[in-house]
């Protein structure tokens, strides 16, 4: 089979004109063309006036060497034409007959979830812990928490049977490197699980969060049917190391709450980036836990028509366009770095807290982006050197400093802290809203939300909103509302890992996921346990390592 790429058509083409402009750029006639598929379909807007779909079809062909001829004398055809890549998932290792120690995966996010699948498959029954609750009655207590403004601690936006990616816009791309297509994969198991097929094939597939519920319910089943065993309500309090006589430290356990000791040689640490006591346990441990740059800021909202009107003009509203998205950045004067950050077509903020007396915002979508405002994190970024040196979890007391700021500014009640982008700009505090309705729960307090962030941070955003209003037309319209803090934007720690997946400094334990800094969302976190737990089965199946 082969593969062309960016075949371009207007956006409003006639069914049929795929098929048609495949053989007009290939010079078939009908009659040569055995069978063709949609592999992806993007957009293009940089012309509002023009936009363009552009596919990349799948196709066979009566006499595939000659087209291969034909294309190597033709530079156009010859660059947008290929061999399909082979996607299709491999085990690479099968469970011993006999399997003294199960392996052990902490945290059941997209990370935790796709190591604990894989190792199901290949037969070697993982144990799968997590601190939170099912789904479903994770989401009971969530709600609790945007409602009646009670926050549970060990289940909400971050804790819980699906990770944080549960409660967020289902975004499914990534632009990590994947050339075992490993992706495919992590599609194909949601696609399985009841996400809609569209995303084996959209440039940017997303699935929203009540899809997201009934998609995490029927992989812990498929798990289970494995022979996976699932564990909910049990928080990992220690681990047990041995430093054997030749001096290389060993995991040979994990401690829960309340004593329990689970055996283990092999444990997936899949524990996303807010698990801040998990943190200083392993660092305490002795294991190796370096900080590392995350980002602080605010989540703004705007209209979705204001945005749908400024990246699609005529053509906002498009079925196949849908709600718009955006991707901006902006170098400050004062060095920083200041962008956008998991924006939310057609979405709401909301409360994301996980510890007392701390408040923390996030973005989400369902799957039909529907709601008024359109909503993305506007975040600064910091690094352990400028902003928290010294101490590896020293980023952790820096979220949690601003975390503070923000529960006292909104009220002590979890009520967030928003202001007027007019009024930020001017450097004065909101004493009240105006055409947009902030959209998180339980509700804001019209501030200065410069009580509760940096003063670089706060400058940066300054200079960077008029500077997107340029790029986005009413980006930085007086009543777009923001709604701070925003802290959770990926892991402060790494948890550094060799070539073969493992802590550099105790074998056994297997750094994962955003949690340990080696992703950043809900496919990138899947492909990493993926690769993960492929690496623990190699290990348990006598194969050796193989190199990251």
């Amino acid at each position: 089979m082969l593969r062309l790429t960016e075949l371009k058509l207007p956006l409003t083409h006639p069914e049929g004109a795929v098929e048609a402009a495949l053989l007009a750029r290939l010079g078939l006639r009908k009659a040569e063309l055995r069978s063709f598929a949609v592999a992806r379909r993007a957009w293009d807007a940089r012309k509002r006036s023009a936009i363009e779909l552009v596919y990349t079809v799948d196709f066979e062909v009566a006499d595939e060497a000659a087209l291969l001829r034909r294309a190597a004398r033709d530079k156009v055809l010859a660059r947008t034409l290929a061999r399909t890549p082979d996607s299709s998932y491999r085990q690479v290792a099968r469970a011993p007959a006999s399997l003294p120690k199960r392996p052990v995966v902490i945290g059941t996010g997209p990370c935790g979830i796709f190591a604990a699948l894989i190792l199901a498959e290949m037969g070697f029954r993982p144990i799968i812990l997590e601190r939170g609750k099912v789904v479903r009655e994770r989401t009971k207590d969530t709600w609790a928490l945007w409602r009646r403004n009670v926050l549970t601690p060990e289940s909400n936006v971050q804790f819980g049977e699906g990770g944080a990616g549960t409660f967020s816009d289902g975004k499914l791309w990534s632009g990590i490197k994947d050339p075992q297509h490993l992706g495919r994969k992590v599609l194909t198991e949601f696609v399985e699980a009841g996400a809609p097929e569209e995303i084996l094939w959209v440039a940017k597939p997303h699935v929203g969060t009540f899809r997201l519920v009934q998609m995490v319910e029927s992989m812990r089943a498929k798990i289970e049917a494995l022979g996976g065993e699932y564990r909910f309500g049990t928080r990992v309090t220690d681990f047990v190391i041995e430093t054997g006589r030749d001096g290389i430290r060993r995991l040979r356990g994990v401690v829960t709450e309340g004593g329990g000791t689970i055996e283990t040689d092999h444990v997936v640490l899949a524990i996303g980036h807010s698990s801040r006591d998990t943190f200083a346990t392993l660092h305490a441990r002795g294991v190796f836990v370096e900080a590392k740059p995350f980002s602080i800021g605010v989540r703004i909202e705007h209209p979705q028509s204001i945005i749908d009107r400024a990246r699609f003009g005529e053509f906002a509203k498009h079925p196949i366009l849908g709600a718009a998205d955006y991707k901006l950045v902006h170098h400050g004067r004062n060095g920083r770095s200041v962008y956008s950050f998991c924006m939310c077509p057609g979405g709401t903020v909301v409360a994301a807290a996980s510890e007392p007396g701390r408040l923390v915002t996030n973005g989400m979508s369902q799957y039909s982006r529907a709601e008024r405002n359109a909503n993305a994190g506007i975040v600064v970024g910091i690094t352990p050197e400028q902003d928290f040196p010294g101490h590896p979890l020293a980023g952790v007391d820096f979220q949690r400093h601003w975390e503070e700021k923000a529960f006292c500014a909104g009220g002590s009640d979890y009520r967030a802290p928003a202001q007027r982008v007019g009024d930020f700009l001017a450097g004065r505090p909101s004493t009240g809203l105006g055409a947009v309705v902030p959209s998180y729960k339980p509700g804001v307090t019209p501030t200065d939300l410069a009580l509760c962030l940096p003063d670089f941070a706060v400058a940066a955003m300054r200079e960077a909103l008029p500077a997107f209003g340029r790029q986005i037309r009413g980006f930085d319209m007086e009543d777009a509302v923001m709604t701070g803090v925003e802290t959770r934007t990926s892991s402060p720690i790494r948890i550094r890992r060799d070539g073969a997946f493992r802590s550099v400094n105790t074998l056994g334990l297997y750094p994962a996921g955003e949690g340990a800094g080696y992703a950043g969302g809900i496919f990138s976190a899947g492909v990493d346990g993926i690769r993960v737990a492929e690496a623990v089965a190699r290990d348990m199946a006598g194969l050796g390592a193989a190199a990251a």
